[in-house]
């Protein structure tokens, strides 16, 4: 029989083995896993049990099992060779007989099993005489690690006072050894510390409460979990936790004041809202189940206010409304302390409120005077004299030694000088009479102040009103323009006219119109009171003429329903236009305006005309004044400066001829500042004329007049706002021509000869002739 056949069901079998081998040996101590085989009958392998224990290894080696081929005559012509994994490691077998031994200990957290290949050959020709065969070696597991709780250290929290049983939290512990096989991995939970509050479940490791605690006893508890593997069983490994239970708060405590009375105290003087002390009630609970509200009960008096610290859960007893020590010295009030959120479950216990008593004592202080009201309302009439008497004030001092109180006027808006007050009985009379129409009400402050202590003064505010008296008539509200046709009928209305009047009625007003008595009589025009404060004016004939009359005057007489009634009398002026039914107003005003002015149409034209000539004429004056006004503002003044060379248009008349020419345009027109006194221009020329002749242009005495010039010219106001040039020309004493000049000649009329004149051409031939004529008659 081939031996191939059998292999995969010997592979088999030798796979399943271990689930029977396990069944069978549960009972073995150390003994957890092992590799076996089965016999054959027929020709092949032959198998001998094969086992592997972790851990086992007290000598060199350890023998496991065997291996032997039904052919082996053991004789030693068979060679058994073993690989795969951990062959010559861990594990060798005996070439000559097939027995398989361990050299190294096994661990079988690292490797569970190992797969190895057996073959046998035939020493002589090395030809294998069974075909290599497959197997699995199997570590068998023994109880080599210790428990382990990986997410330790724990901590939970769990309501106080919650029932027996409830579940806390959960621990796990892990073991490393092989829970398949044995009790190795197989834990047991138990409790260190921490009876008899918990208790846990010895296969869950669940936490249980075990009583009711209570969290203002113990907060927190400190539990300690073991775990054993092998179920417990002697010589066991085993691994501690530690959980710390923290106790959570629930409202199961009421508040409760730490005193049965307080005592306070609060001046008279304090101001509304002023803190007046404060109360506290404990409670062993935390957050917001020690969170609690105050109220006050049985105050009549309203007069105390009570808040909480949300912070501190402090009562604060506030001021709702002044006190008087004069008035009320104690008050006893009961403040109430509530939970604000209660737990029901423990309504039963009681209800979640506290109260206390609170005595408060008035404290007495010197108080400024009291008025007897806040705001006084007066009213007086309009015109009475100086003097009278608006009203009285009254204050007094609060406290119990009552002092005099002295009033005085400190403000008010347009009427401190139209009141005075009596200091003393605080009597408020008028300075001078006082007029409705101009200000109806005035607003007085007024102050009482201690006469032994200044410090302390109260203000009032005081109203007057002035009351109207009927002392304006009624009037027209505007001024009526009236118009009426020359071909207008009779009754028909031309005007509706209405009146004010400026006294304040309290019945309102009411007017009534009518004709004023010297009209009556005419029939031109009539008056219709419309019983509305409004009356129409309408027409007492059939047409009217402008040549007759233009205008119409009708007195208007209008009466009011004061006490006593006044009357008016109003013009109203109707204005007769040229027109048929329907009035032009414009038209009708041009009228009238040229009906007053005494003018015809024609005139008016005429005027006009005369109007437009001179508008025309004006303008055109103005503008050639304009024109003027664009020329330069100094061309004048430069052509001054520029006169180094005068022309003119008829010849002069010599040397006695002063009108063609005057010298003293050459000198400057304003007088300089801070500039000495000239000289006369003329004989200043002629001096330095007569000097210039001896002298050159580097001379002292040119230097002079040169400066001069420029210092002149620097400080003199009136000159253009530029630059100007000014040009002396130094004749000098070696021209051959000599001077032209005429500056000089008086000094020199005796030896001066012109006939040169005449040979200078006929452009000089009347100047030659002048000079000529001038020498014979000196002569």
């Amino acid at each position: 029989m081939n031996f191939s056949a059998w292999l995969p069901l010997m592979v088999m079998l030798v796979q399943l083995w271990p689930c029977s081998a396990s069944t069978q040996n549960s009972s073995t101590q150390n003994s957890v896993q092992s590799f076996t085989a089965v016999r054959r009958v027929k020709r092949g392998w032959l198998w001998e049990p094969l086992f592997a224990t972790e851990e086992q290894i007290s000598q060199d080696s350890v023998y496991i099992g065997q291996l032997k081929s039904d052919l082996d005559k053991q004789d030693g012509n068979l060679e058994y060779i073993l690989t795969g994994e951990g062959a010559g490691s861990f594990f060798f077998i005996n070439e000559y007989n097939g027995k398989i031994y361990l050299k190294q200990k096994l661990d079988r957290e690292k490797k569970a099993f190992y797969t190895l290949r057996a073959q046998a050959i035939n020493r002589s020709t090395q030809l294998p005489v069974e075909p290599e065969s497959e197997f699995i070696i199997k570590v068998r597991d023994v109880n080599d690690n210790e428990p382990q709780f990986l997410d330790g250290p724990y901590v939970a929290t769990v309501p106080e006072m919650s029932p027996e049983g409830t579940s806390v939290t959960q621990v796990t512990a892990t073991d490393a050894d092989d829970p398949s096989y044995g009790n190795n991995a197989r834990l047991l939970y138990s409790l260190v510390q921490g009876q008899p509050y918990f208790s846990v479940e010895p296969k869950t490791g669940v936490i249980r409460m075990a009583s009711q605690m209570d969290r203002e006893t113990k907060d927190q508890y400190l539990v300690i979990i073991q775990a054993k593997d092998m179920v417990g069983q002697p010589g066991a490994f085993s691994a501690t936790a530690t959980v710390t239970i923290n106790l959570s708060d629930i409202n199961d405590n009421p508040p409760k004041f730490q005193l049965r009375l307080y005592y306070m105290s609060v001046s008279e003087e304090a101001p509304v809202g002023t803190t007046v002390g404060k109360v506290f009630a404990e409670d062993s609970d935390t957050g917001d189940n020690a969170a609690m509200d105050y109220f006050i009960e049985e105050d009549g008096s309203d007069v105390f206010d009570i808040i909480t610290d949300s912070e501190t859960q402090e009562g604060i007893i506030l001021l709702k409304k002044t006190v008087d020590y004069e008035s009320k010295r104690r008050y006893s009030i009961q403040v109430k302390a509530v939970n604000r959120y209660i737990d029901e479950r423990f309504l039963v216990e009681g209800p979640f409120e506290d109260t206390t008593i609170v005595k408060i004592n008035v404290e007495d202080a010197d108080e400024p005077p009291v008025f007897t009201l806040e705001n006084y309302v007066m009213e007086i009439f309009e015109g009475a004299m100086s003097g009278s008497l608006v009203g009285v004030i009254t204050a007094r001092d609060p406290d119990e030694d009552g002092s005099p109180v002295r009033y005085s006027i400190v403000h008010s808006t347009h009427s401190k000088r139209l009141f005075s007050i009596n200091e003393h009985s605080g009597a408020i009379t008028t300075t001078e009479p006082l007029d409705r129409e101009r200000v109806s009400w005035h607003n007085i402050t007024v102050t009482a102040t201690e006469t032994r202590n200044p410090e302390k003064i109260s203000e009032a505010n005081v109203y007057v009103q002035v009351l109207d008296v009927n002392e304006n008539a009624p009037e027209f509200p505007k001024n009526y323009e009236t118009f009426v046709c020359e071909n207008a009928v009779s009754g028909q209305l031309i005007q509706s006219i209405s009146a004010v009047d400026q006294d304040d009625s309290s019945e309102g007003h009411h007017f009534y119109f009518s004709l004023a008595q010297e009209a009556t009589n005419s029939s031109h025009f009539t008056v219709k009171d419309n019983q509305d404060n409004t009356a129409g004016i309408f027409t007492g004939k059939s047409g009217f003429s402008r040549q007759e009359q233009f205008f119409f005057y009708l007195p208007i007489l209008i009466w009011d329903n004061g006490t006593p009634p006044l009357t008016s009398t109003n013009t109203l002026t109707v204005t007769v236009c040229d027109c048929d039914t329907e009035v032009n107003t414009f038209y009708c005003r041009y009228g009238a305006f040229m009906y007053s002015l005494g003018l015809s149409t024609e005139a008016l034209v005429a005027v006009l005309a005369c109007i437009l000539i001179f508008l025309v004429f004006f303008l055109a004056i103005v503008t050639i004044r304009q024109q003027q006004k664009k020329k330069p503002p100094f061309s004048e003044k430069m052509e001054e400066f520029r006169e180094n060379i005068v022309s003119y248009d008829d010849e002069g008349g010599g040397e006695e001829d002063t009108e063609a020419f005057d010298i003293s345009a050459l000198r400057t027109r304003t007088v300089m500042r801070t500039h000495k006194p000239r000289k006369k221009v003329a004989s200043e020329i002629q001096s330095l004329y007569r000097q210039s002749l001896q002298v050159g242009p580097d001379s002292a005495i040119f230097r002079q007049f040169i400066s001069e010039k420029l210092q002149e010219a620097n400080t003199d106001p009136s000159v253009p706002p530029y630059d100007s040039l000014q040009t002396y020309a130094f004749e000098g004493t070696g021209s051959l021509a000599g001077s032209l000049s005429s500056l000089g000649s008086n000094a020199s009329d005796a030896d001066q000869s012109y006939d040169y004149l005449a040979d200078w051409g006929p452009h000089f031939k009347q100047l030659a002739g002048m000079y000529s004529s001038h020498r014979a008659v000196g002569d």
